[in-house]
């Protein structure tokens, strides 16, 4: 049982790390207003049609089933894919508040262990569904990258790309050639789900596959967004950008990545002339239609624990 001190230690850290989170989010939100006109920002925003806005909503609940359909696949035993997409749209939802776009994966893995017992597995089978996505989007990215080198020119940005790739590479060799953590019985139990799944090369073909269609359905959404706006971006150009996005985004320095995407819209964008109202606009329709998306994650929220509570 931890003490007083401690638990109160705990939760001022806790406390701490959410303040710093929302004064990134705050900054860098502060420093975006100082350089578009938040006006036209929110001239633009209105000018998206309903129809095209919820499109891109839609597009998110499809890209969640396919998501789903890629956990299933992951995961040992057997689980309905009803059950399944009701727990990642719960997810879904928290990662509209939680820091990062990972914080929705722990609230996954608390309810597949709540269904499952058997915490390991559900920790495991949440982090590798993240991390073969993370792969499909380091690939994208890196294949993308000879594309970008005439769209960034001289920017220092364009080692962006390269850098992730190299880091995600050197990351997953340390994590899974080291085995950190292995005389722990939660990790040993991990990592043999690790092995089991290594082997099994036609599920992880499917899930790659699965998670190529995944980003294309982000990549579209956008594109929807922007004609939307009265703004043309090429898909090629989203396979330069939207990597290096998503993957700054998942880094739990914000509150949802809000103010870091505007950000990283604002500086990528503007390197193919598009303003900083018009890539602000479109950084913040593509966070409301996910947000709009994922509502439906409240509602399996208050019905799964009622089935609970039944």
């Amino acid at each position: 049982m931890l003490s007083r001190r401690s638990l109160a230690l705990a939760i001022n850290k806790k406390v701490l790390i959410l303040i710093l989170k929302l004064a990134v989010s705050s900054f860098s939100l502060y420093l975006i207003s100082r350089k578009a006109d938040m006006a036209e920002v929110i001239h633009i925003l209105k000018s998206i049609g309903l129809f095209t806005f919820l499109s891109a909503s839609a597009l998110y609940i499809l890209s969640q089933v396919v998501s789903t359909m890629r956990w299933q696949l992951l995961l040992p035993d057997y689980y309905p894919l009803k059950r399944l997409f009701s727990l990642y749209m719960i997810g879904a939802f928290f990662s509209s508040f939680l820091p990062g776009v990972v914080g929705g994966d722990a609230v996954r893995a608390y309810y597949l262990n709540k269904d499952s017992r058997k915490i390991s597995v559900a920790l495991a089978a949440v982090f590798m569904d993240r991390y073969i996505g993370f792969v499909t989007l380091m690939i994208i990215g890196i294949c993308a990258f000879p594309f970008s080198l005439k769209v960034f020119g001289d920017s220092p940005h364009k080692w962006l790309m390269p850098g992730f790739f190299v880091s995600f590479v050197i990351g997953s060799i340390l994590f899974f050639g080291l085995r950190l953590g292995k005389r722990f019985r939660l990790m040993t139990d991990i990592y043999d789900y690790f092995s089991i799944i290594k082997k099994q090369r036609t599920v992880i073909g499917k899930t790659l596959l699965l998670s190529v269609g995944i980003q294309l359905l982000n990549f579209v959404s956008v594109i929807i967004l922007a004609y939307g706006m009265g703004e043309e971006i090429s898909l090629l150009l989203l396979a330069v950008f939207l990597p290096i996005v998503i993957t700054i985004v998942a880094m739990p320095i914000s509150i949802s990545g809000l103010g870091v995407r505007e950000g990283a819209f604002v500086i990528l964008l503007g390197l193919i002339n598009i303003s900083p109202e018009a890539a602000t606009s479109l950084s913040l329709a593509w966070f409301f239609s996910n947000f709009v998306g994922s509502l439906p994650g409240l509602i399996f929220y208050f019905f799964h624990n009622q089935q609970k509570g039944a």
